[in-house]
């Protein structure tokens, strides 16, 4: 979370009282201080220890490459309370209500009260939108496919358009360019990645509000360009961030019949994401809605499960993977006291900008970072074509493992705004009764104080430690289990592993080290 959000926000006034103690903390997740009962350097060991012991038990033990589709599924559409759930009037309801909440987001943003801690349009866009979605995403489903505002939006006046024109499509329908692949989403996720960690306007809720529509034009014209289904799964960047996140969910959208698949967008433009000859379809919301109720399900599944493929993904879709996974680091890494040595050593090389130097240095902290990942992760890619000898190139490599890594960016996630979701998250319980900050008090909440003692310190670190070390552990099981599926042979998919671990002993011991730092302010005084 961004850290003018941390700093600036909350120390404004009631949720700054949560994150306004001057002791130093042990440990940045969170704003108390708590004292490691033992060195830091045994959690580290520890925790690098765990990583390469379970690399040994998955190497021992998984000697077969499990079925891409062959996991145990339990539909809970054979029950009544599943069925309530996804009729259509159900849905119609939570659809309303999610367009409802944007429309008053949008307005509360441009009209209303201009301190962001009166406003609710800050606290809805980055704590309970934001950080909320990148937990349910991964933890319960892609519950973003079902209420984006701007795919319902757009559905609808779709079926309006239909009414007064039968036969004609809202849509221009312009083939989507395949070379292009998710590009655009990745361009205007790094929009988004500065706007929360660089841009000053980032709390204004008058700037907000402006930046959301303007993000609203860009998708509903990209939407009319090219169809509402291929824009949503390659430029929108939220639908294409949560449905990475979701592929970690523990359920999952089917469509039995793979006939269904055969006039599915993403078929006719190339993607293997849609159809299977034997199992249908997995998580194409497209298919889902033409199937008939005979051919759906939805399933409880294994955990993770939708992060292993048969094959590799475009270059474009590996940046995105990463970049998620580099903004988080990115986040974490600006609030410790190396950033602020970073800092001060450029400072006085932009003095001239006149008091842009720090969103210049933070600008270019923001683009380094995805840049060293994706280095790194093209040098280890590398390794594991030479330990396998080159069975796949590099570039394979890549293309196939990067789903691997999806885990550690959850658990880091997790790892580095539970305490900011749950206790700076409290706040929309009083500014939900005065949206506008118009001194309303429409739920009888407008006095609610937040209990800062819900959750401890110690319970965030240990929490954020079994996190990151069991987000690993899923990661190197999931990169083993897809390098069987791609050598057919134990020995050289083994091989291709040791580079892989040691990345992942490398990237625990990191992301242990960061959120042990103490938060600290990250610009220059004056």
């Amino acid at each position: 979370m961004s850290k003018h959000w941390r700093k600036r926000l909350v120390g404004l006034g009631g949720i700054g009282a949560t994150l306004g103690w001057s002791v130093p903390a042990h440990a940045h997740a969170f704003g108390q201080r708590y004292d490691l009962p033992v060195p830091l350097w045994l959690y580290l060991a520890g925790a690098g220890a765990a990583v390469a012991l379970s690399f040994a038990a998955v190497g021992l033990f998984v000697r077969s490459n499990p079925g891409l589709h062959a996991y145990p599924r339990l539909n809970l559409l054979r029950w009544r309370g599943g069925r309530f759930l996804a009729h259509p009037f159900t849905l119609f309801v939570v659809k309303l209500f999610a367009l409802g909440v944007f429309v008053l987001v949008i307005l509360t943003g441009y009209l209303g009260n201009q301190n962001p801690i009166r406003n609710v349009t800050p606290t809805m866009v980055w704590i309970i939108w934001w950080v909320g979605l990148a937990f349910v995403s991964p933890l319960l489903g892609n519950l973003w496919a079902l209420i984006n505002p701007w795919k319902i939006s757009f559905a609808w006046a779709e079926a309006l358009y239909r009414r007064f024109r039968p036969g004609e499509k809202l849509s221009a329908h312009h083939s989507y360019p395949r070379w292009l692949g998710v590009w655009p989403g990745v361009i205007l996720f790094v929009a988004f990645a500065w706007a929360e960690l660089v841009w000053d306007g980032s709390v204004v809720p008058l700037k907000l509000s402006f930046a959301a529509t303007v993000y609203s034009l860009i998708t509903w014209f990209g939407m009319f360009l090219f169809g509402r289904e291929q824009w949503l799964r390659n430029g929108e960047a939220f639908s294409v961030a949560f449905g990475i996140l979701a592929r970690f969910a523990p359920t999952e959208v089917r469509v039995r019949n793979p006939a269904v698949c055969q006039t599915c967008s993403s078929v006719e433009y190339g993607s293997t994401e849609c159809g299977h000859k034997d199992e249908g379809c997995v998580n194409c919301y497209e298919c889902f809605n033409r199937a008939d109720e005979s051919d759906r399900e939805w399933n409880l599944r294994p955990p993770a499960v939708g992060l292993i493929r048969d094959g590799g993904v475009p270059l474009s879709m590996v940046v995105f993977v990463l970049l998620v996974l580099s903004t988080v680091t990115f986040d974490g890494f600006t609030e410790t006291p190396p950033w602020v040595k970073i800092v001060f050593s450029f400072y006085n090389s932009f003095q001239w900008m006149g008091g842009y130097e720090g969103p210049l240095i933070s600008t270019l902290g923001l683009v380094g970072f995805p840049v060293l990942f994706l280095g790194i992760y093209f040098i280890f890619c590398a390794l594991m074509a030479t330990a396998s000898d080159n069975r796949l190139s590099t570039g394979k490599m890549a293309s196939l493992f990067v789903f691997s890594l999806v885990p550690i960016a959850i658990a880091y996630h997790l790892s580095h705004n539970l305490s900011f979701l749950l206790v700076q998250g409290q706040g929309i319980i009083r500014i939900a009764s005065d949206p506008f900050g118009f001194g309303w008090d429409l739920l009888g909440t407008a006095q609610y104080r937040i209990n800062i003692g819900l959750i401890g310190a110690r319970f965030i670190w240990f929490t954020s430690v079994i996190a990151i070390v069991l987000g690993h552990i899923i990661s190197v099981y999931l990169a083993h289990v897809m390098a069987l599926r791609a050598m057919r042979e134990r020995k050289p998919a083994l091989r291709s592993q040791y580079p892989m671990l040691v990345l992942m002993v490398i990237y625990t011991v990191v992301s242990l080290w960061i959120l042990a730092q103490p938060i600290v302010e990250t610009a220059p005084a004056g």
